[in-house]
């Protein structure tokens, strides 16, 4: 009979867009005895983690919680909740999960109006504001921070248009939630979405996300009753109903609501990990963490200049936390990952489609997002790409970041 070992994962300095390095505080918190749905003690960590959700989103929101999934989980229950099938969607599209928005938008039923520009940029809001006036859509779907490219849309005046149009804005702030600000009221943000594992810190596993009235005024429209909770025979909806019964936004309400609904048995170790994680992130304030990365951006930045390497896309939209690197010509950019990980024990990502073993994606993101990582990053890098035969400055891009750290850290 064969013996299995041990679980033990090797220690890794996770510079990725996601997932990144999870704070041992989360780690500890989901250690925690497990408590029942139900039990006032876990209904009052719901409500705790709601109002925190709150203050992370940036909104006065009733509704704020957690989609139990990955990422894609929330982006797929806010956008089948709010696209009825027939809808008109506008998708403006810079990286490949802008064509992910696409896909799930089809799938709703909707009647689909794309624009795109090229990968490396971002739109110019009055593009997405002409679109939004000619096509007249239902809803808007549109990527805050695309890790694909390493860019970040401007949304203010998009939130504006769809505001004065009447359409929805659904928002994939999922790369960006606790590393970016993200101003959910102040936008005129309808629905958006988050992700824990990126600069949450946080294990992947939820996908918090939030709505206001206007959002949940069309949920009503499709609200039905799971059949075997129903007392009597059940509203009939006025729009056709949401398609899927785990996102069901409308059902899942109810369940974060203080009547308490069941809907699906909640991932309690989970919730003590958003909960911690979210608790961490407002004592260390908002704008400090945002500040946090920022430097940690110009730092590595910094090194990788004086290392010769080339930032890819254009400057003026580069996303914060990911710093996208031209792979030099003539060096076998899976090489350099492979020897960063297994000697160095630094893990840096690989790009999609267009971008395939063009560029490297380094995150610095949440707790990841920290001077010896980046220190760390910078001196395997130079050292692997001098075993690649690439001519590498020795030590300068250390010496740079150290600058950075010692004339804009204090």
């Amino acid at each position: 009979m064969k013996r299995y070992e041990d679980l033990s994962p090797s220690l890794r300095c996770i510079m990725t867009p996601g997932p990144v390095e999870v704070d041992p505080r989360v780690l500890r918190a989901m250690s925690y005895p497990v408590l029942g749905q139900f039990d006032p003690e876990f209904t009052d960590m719901m409500n705790e983690t709601m109002e925190m959700l709150r203050q992370l989103f940036a909104t006065t929101n009733q509704w704020a919680y957690p989609i139990d999934g990955t990422s894609r989980s929330g982006i797929e229950a806010v956008m089948v909740s709010l696209i009825a099938p027939g809808d008109r969607v506008l998708i403006p599209i810079f990286g490949r999960f802008g064509h992910l928005l696409h896909e799930i938008a089809e799938r709703c039923g909707a009647e689909v109006h794309t624009i795109e520009t090229r990968w490396g940029s971002v739109f110019a809001p009055e593009e997405v504001t002409a679109a939004i006036r000619s096509f007249k859509p239902d809803v808007v779907a549109i990527v805050h921070g695309e890790t694909s490219t390493g860019r970040v849309q401007p949304l203010a005046e998009i939130g504006r248009a769809c505001r004065e149009q009447d359409a929805l804005l659904i928002v994939d702030a999922v790369a960006t939630i606790g590393g970016v600000p993200v101003e959910t009221d102040a936008w005129m943000l309808d629905a958006v979405v988050g992700g824990t594992q990126k600069c949450l810190s946080i294990p992947s596993g939820m996908a918090p996300v939030t709505y206001n009235s206007r959002a949940e005024a069309k949920l009503l429209k499709r609200k039905q009753v799971e059949r075997g909770l129903r007392s009597g025979a059940g509203a009939a909806s006025e729009l056709p109903v949401i398609r899927s019964n785990y996102f069901d936004l409308g059902m899942l309400q109810d369940y974060w609501s203080p009547g308490r609904l069941n809907h699906h048995t909640e991932m309690t170790s989970m919730l003590y990990a958003l909960r911690e994680g979210l608790r961490l992130v407002l004592e260390e304030g908002l704008e400090a963490r945002h500040a946090r990365h920022r430097l940690h951006e110009r730092a590595l930045t910094a090194g990788l200049a004086a290392m010769g390497l080339e930032l890819y896309g254009d400057a003026e939209s580069k996303l914060t936390v990911v710093a996208c690197v031209l792979i030099p010509p003539g060096i076998d950019g899976e090489s350099v990952r492979s020897m960063l990980l297994h000697h160095f024990g630094i893990e840096i990502a690989s790009s999609f489609g267009p971008l395939q073993g063009r560029i490297w994606r380094i995150g610095t993101m949440g707790f990841s997002c920290r001077e010896n990582n980046v220190l760390r990053l910078l001196g395997a890098l130079e050292a692997v790409l001098m075993r690649h035969g690439y001519a590498v400055p020795a030590g300068e891009a250390v010496q740079a970041a150290l600058d950075v750290y010692e004339t804009e850290g204090r």
